[in-house]
């Protein structure tokens, strides 16, 4: 069968799946792996790429390209987002790229990606084990730079957004001291909800059954809610949390000193500075999605853009 390599590169972070199909069709894992390299570190405020940054990611994406190899992958394909849209010398990346996809398949090297693609494919990947009656679901991809807001069914997507609004853009912006203080925290939301209402003036969710939410911050909040000693990405697939238990934990870790926050057990070290703006967020989608529709939970993915990018390759 057929081995894809998919690999997301993100404002915060790189992620890498390597899968194949089983004999119904579904994807089944050969290797997942995330790793935080900000990427968009300062891109916010120069427009440009640090060199340590391109050079952090340039290893991962390495260590990357040899996994592929040897699991004799066929097809890939590399997606950059938010941070690469906003970069001036983003050639210097697209040059790293291209040289180290390229020892696994021939002219493999990293695209661009709107906005609305990026929503799309992070509903293929989010939504692929659901029950269709569950439906219509409004999936959430809160990354580093940008939020992705996406309705649909089994039919497909009705409507798509991206926000210009993620952890690592709002942790920069307005979040510098530790802990931050109320009115950073204050000015922090009026910026979250400012980036977010256009998204949901685009999407309607008042139809919508379920909420799920994908990437690094949702599923770190769960795992906090969870009280899991220490990450464990099978028992977070696909649990539950309440608004009421997600506005709790929201509420305590954008209140944490930095300390506290990297004491967590399931706190990954990369999300430690950057999870209170994470949780900002959050907490102003569950607001409007709950002001809008008769949802009151969070239910958390595993799979996301990553598995959208795979399907696509097996299609």
């Amino acid at each position: 069968m057929t081995v894809v390599g998919a690999v997301d590169c993100g404002t915060n972070s790189i992620r890498l799946l390597v899968a194949r199909t089983d004999d119904t069709g579904r994807l089944v894992d050969l290797h997942r792996e995330m790793r935080v390299v900000r990427l968009g570190q300062g891109v916010d405020a120069t427009g440009r790429f640090a060199a340590e940054a391109i050079e952090r990611t340039r290893v991962a994406l390495a260590d990357y390209a040899a996994t592929m190899a040897s699991l004799t992958t066929e097809r890939v394909r590399m997606v950059a987002t938010s941070a690469t849209r906003d970069a001036a010398n983003r050639d210097e990346f697209f040059g790293m790229t291209a040289e180290l996809l390229g020892s696994v398949v021939a002219g493999a090297r990293a695209e661009v990606i709107t906005g609305d693609e990026e929503a799309r494919l992070s509903f293929a990947g989010a939504v692929g084990e659901l029950d269709s009656a569950r439906g219509p679901f409004v999936v959430t991809d809160l990354g580093g730079g940008s939020t992705e807001v996406v309705v649909g069914d089994a039919a497909g997507v009705h409507a798509a957004h991206s926000a210009d609004i993620g952890c690592v853009r709002l942790t920069e912006r307005c979040l510098p001291s530790d802990p931050p203080t109320e009115s950073e925290i204050a000015a922090a939301r009026d910026l979250a909800r400012g980036r977010l209402a256009p998204a949901f003036d685009a999407v309607a969710v008042d139809g919508v059954h379920t909420w799920v939410g994908v990437a690094g911050t949702m599923t770190t909040l769960a795992a906090v809610g969870a009280g899991l000693a220490e990450y464990d990405p099978e028992a977070i697939h696909l649990s539950r949390i309440s608004f009421a238990d997600l506005a709790d934990v929201c509420e305590r870790l954008v209140h944490m000193p930095r300390a506290q926050r990297a004491a967590l057990g399931p706190m990954h070290p990369g999300r430690v500075d950057v999870i209170g703006g994470g949780a900002l967020v959050t907490m102003e989608l569950a607001r409007v999605i709950a002001d809008r529709s008769d949802v009151d939970e969070l239910v958390v993915s595993e799979h996301d853009i990553l598995d959208g990018i795979a399907m696509g390759l097996l299609t």
